[in-house]
């Protein structure tokens, strides 16, 4: 232990300064703490014994002959790089030579002078700074391993999504083939409509797989991806309509997009068996986008046949349950304007 500064190994310093009398006395003091000094006198000396390696901290003079300490920092490279700390030791009692000498890269300086007082502070800033560069090494190295510890948390999650897409695709085709097999009209509407809620699903988590952002699903490309299944799936002679989206670019969790996948494909679905006559072509519009207030807003609205309120519900209800489900979910508040003409629902909800 030296000067109150707690160290374990012994440093190996390298000592730049083309006074041999004054090196002399330098490695006395380190000496008898029990560090062991090399003494060069010239710069281009310190780089080459700086190659060969073994070398903890770097003590360097400011005058030398023929340079300064500034020029030697310069070619030794940035503070935190491959080489080693530095102190710097100035004999000018003016602080802007520290000052500047800290900006080009050194560690720690010392004012040099042949008192007792500069051997006890050049020890303790040599000391001093090689404990602030292993810390920082350790620091570097815990940073890293935290990075990749969280790539290797993303990829493994990654492919845990691009398998549940997977599995959600093989079980939408699955209920597929069973509509297939059956003959009652209204199994099978109930069929196809639950397979395009597991599609909406499963597209989620299709997007996660190939997603830069972790957890976020980017809300255009989701949806573009979604509405064009919708359209597939639901497009037929009796219903040939289309769907026409307008996105803006976004991205949501990935409970959120589930919620809106789902809440897009109840609401196109409806459009598609209710809004047109037969065999009438229709558009259903899909738009989401940002509020005046910053919150997310999902329209959705076609131009049929409209529908009355107080009129028998056409269908089971359960799509309504699910919309209000999903949109407690959110958060959001819902309406739906609906009249002889058309019918429009708006949808407003929190991105964050």
């Amino acid at each position: 232990m030296a000067y109150g500064v707690e160290t374990y190994d012994p440093i190996r310093v390298l000592f730049i300064d083309d006074d041999p009398g004054f090196a002399r006395l330098v490695r006395k003091a380190l000496e008898r703490q029990g560090h062991s000094v090399v003494h060069v006198a010239t710069g281009a000396e310190g780089e080459e014994r700086l190659a060969a390696g073994g070398i903890d901290v770097i003590a360097l003079d400011h005058t030398l002959e023929g340079e300064t300490g500034f020029d030697i920092l310069a070619r030794l490279g940035p503070r935190g790089g491959g080489r080693p700390p530095v102190v710097y030791v100035t004999a000018a009692v003016d602080a802007r030579t520290a000052v500047e000498a800290m900006r080009a890269g050194a560690d720690d300086y010392v004012i040099k002078d042949a008192s007792s007082d500069f051997f006890e502070l050049l020890v303790v800033a040599i000391e001093k700074a090689l404990e602030r560069w292993r810390m920082g090494k350790m620091r570097e190295r815990a940073e890293e391993e935290l990075r990749t510890s969280r790539d290797r948390a993303e990829t493994l999650l990654r492919e845990v999504n691009h398998r549940i897409a997977n599995s959600l695709g093989l079980a939408a085709a699955m209920v597929r083939m069973q509509a297939s097999a059956i003959q009652d009209p209204g199994a099978v509407g109930a069929l196809l409509e639950t397979r395009r809620r597991i599609v909406a699903i499963a597209a989620v988590h299709r997007r996660l797989y190939v997603s830069e952002k972790f957890g976020q699903v980017e809300i255009d490309d989701y949806l573009a991806h979604l509405t064009q299944e919708l359209e597939e799936s639901l497009r037929d002679a009796d219903h040939n309509h289309a769907i026409a989206l307008s996105a803006q670019k976004f991205s949501v969790s990935i409970e959120k997009a589930v919620s809106l996948g789902v809440i897009v494909g109840e609401l196109v679905t409806n459009a598609f068996k209710y809004a047109y006559q037969r065999e009438q072509k229709g558009e259903v519009r899909v738009r989401v986008g940002r509020g005046g207030n910053g919150d997310g807003v999902l329209t959705v609205e076609d131009d049929g046949c409209g529908y009355d309120a107080a009129a028998p519900c056409r269908g089971t209800g359960l799509g309504s349950k699910i919309l209000a489900g999903m949109a407690q979910s959110l958060g959001a508040t819902y309406e739906q304007d609906a009249g002889p003409e058309g019918v429009r629902t708006r949808l407003a909800f929190k991105i964050s």
